[in-house]
Parts: C-alpha cells; sequence; structure tokens
C-alpha cells in the first residue's frame, strides 16, 4: 500500500520505480563537466565551430497555468559569441544607421534621445539586454538617461560608427540569455545555447549552471519537476547530464 505522502511526491515528479522507492537526480559542476567530456568524445569535428546547447525537460507541469511558463533572463559568468538577447543601438551617423538596420532590435536617434520620457527609459532597461552606442552619442545618454540605466546596470557600451565595431561589442556582452518556454505552444522544456565548442568545459558548464540554476528556482516544484538534462553540440549526439540514485521511502 502506497500512502497518499508517497502519492504527493509522485505528483511533484519523482519517477516511482517501485512502492517504496523513488529516483531522483543528482546535480552539481562536476556532473557538467562529465557530460561535456562525454560531449567531445562523441562528436565528429565539422568544419565550422559548433555551438552547444542545454536543453532541461520537465515534468508535473501543467501547461494551462502561466506560472508553470519559463520565462527568465540569466547573465552567464562567460559569453557565448552568439547573439545578445534583444539589442538596442543609440546613434547619429545616417550610414551607420543604415547599416545596423536589422542587425540590432532597435534604433535610437541622438535626437530622440532628450525626448524619452523616464517611463521609457525604464522600459528600455527592462526589455532590452544589450545596449551600445555610437561613441559621439555617449554624452547625450550620459546626460539624459544615465540616472535610470546606470543603476540598472545598462549603459550602453561604446562603439565605432561601423558594423563590424557593433557585431564585436554585441558578441562580447552575449552572456545574458533569455530562457523561455513561452513562444508558441506550450513545450515542457526549454532549450538555450550556453556557449561555443572553442570554449572550456569549464566554461560551459559555469554557464550551464547558471541557467539550471535560474530555472529551477522559476519551477514551482523546484528540483521535483526536473525530468532530465541534455546538453549537445550543434550537428553532435545528445548526452544526459546528471547521475540517479534510488531513495527508500
Amino acid at each position: 500500500m502506497v500512502s497518499k505522502n508517497h502519492e504527493a511526491s509522485w505528483n511533484y515528479g519523482f519517477r516511482k520505480v517501485d512502492q517504496l522507492c523513488w529516483e531522483v537526480m543528482k546535480l552539481n559542476e562536476k556532473e557538467f563537466l562529465e557530460a561535456f567530456k562525454e560531449m567531445r568524445e562523441k562528436s565528429k569535428k565539422r568544419n565550422f565551430t559548433q555551438s552547444v546547447e542545454l536543453m532541461i525537460n520537465f515534468r508535473g507541469l501543467d501547461s494551462k497555468k502561466p506560472e508553470n511558463q519559463i520565462d527568465v533572463k540569466v547573465k552567464m559568468p562567460h559569453a557565448t559569441g552568439k547573439a545578445a538577447g534583444r539589442t538596442l543601438l543609440f546613434a547619429k551617423d545616417k550610414h551607420f544607421i543604415d547599416e545596423m538596420k536589422g542587425k540590432v532590435d532597435s534604433i535610437i536617434l541622438e535626437s530622440e534621445i532628450p525626448q524619452l520620457k523616464k517611463k521609457e527609459v525604464a522600459q528600455i532597461a527592462a526589455e532590452y539586454d544589450a545596449l551600445i552606442a555610437e561613441g559621439s552619442v555617449m554624452i547625450a545618454v550620459g546626460k539624459y538617461l544615465g540616472q535610470e540605466l546606470a543603476p540598472k546596470g545598462k549603459m550602453p557600451k561604446p562603439v565605432q560608427p561601423d558594423v563590424h565595431s557593433a557585431e564585436q561589442a554585441l558578441k562580447q556582452m552575449s552572456n545574458i540569455t533569455r530562457v523561455t518556454n513561452k513562444k508558441g505552444k506550450f513545450m515542457p522544456l526549454v532549450q538555450v545555447v550556453i556557449g561555443s565548442e572553442a570554449m572550456t568545459d569549464k566554461q560551459l558548464s559555469e554557464n550551464a549552471m547558471a541557467i539550471f540554476n535560474a530555472v529551477i528556482a522559476a519551477l514551482p516544484g523546484k528540483m521535483h519537476n526536473l525530468k532530465n538534462i541534455i546538453v549537445k553540440e550543434t550537428m553532435g549526439p545528445a548526452i544526459r547530464v546528471g547521475k540517479k540514485e534510488v531513495r527508500k521511502k
């Protein structure tokens, strides 16, 4: 006979092994390091630098409840070299602005900066992950927006008015990522790029732990909602992270 308490544990996401045992995941940075070592051993070399992806699968979540949908922004210890979330450019050079269209999510002209209301500046700080500004425009940004952006750590990084300089700056700021399963049909998982094969296993593990901790904190049942974790290179096989242990009740 399984008690109601045992049934409750099952409902929160433990997988029942028998009537008195449950299988739970042990996970720390060491587990990620072992997984990345296995990933490199089993992945074939390609003629391009592959991204490294992290997938966290959930269980025991009711998709109809909004609180079960994950949507968090995470600052990883190491830049991934990929796109830096939602991006914003402050600029005045017309040629530079034309070249940057489609390469950033939004562009604000220097002439528009003094007209921005406090509420609009707060919205910029909340919605954009990486801000850059043409060097000469930083004076206006500091004068009119600094009081709102600086305390939030959202002062833009100055760049030269050329595409290469801007793209390099955005890559260096690519340690901020949005982790969500709110887009489209609800899926009981999140998937995100945490770096590339050019990074060390230590760097990848630290980025993975930052994502993992933020996602677990956002889950209603915390670790009880965790089904499994996968890491893989772009064209490589899926590698499962973490060992299982059986706990007896």
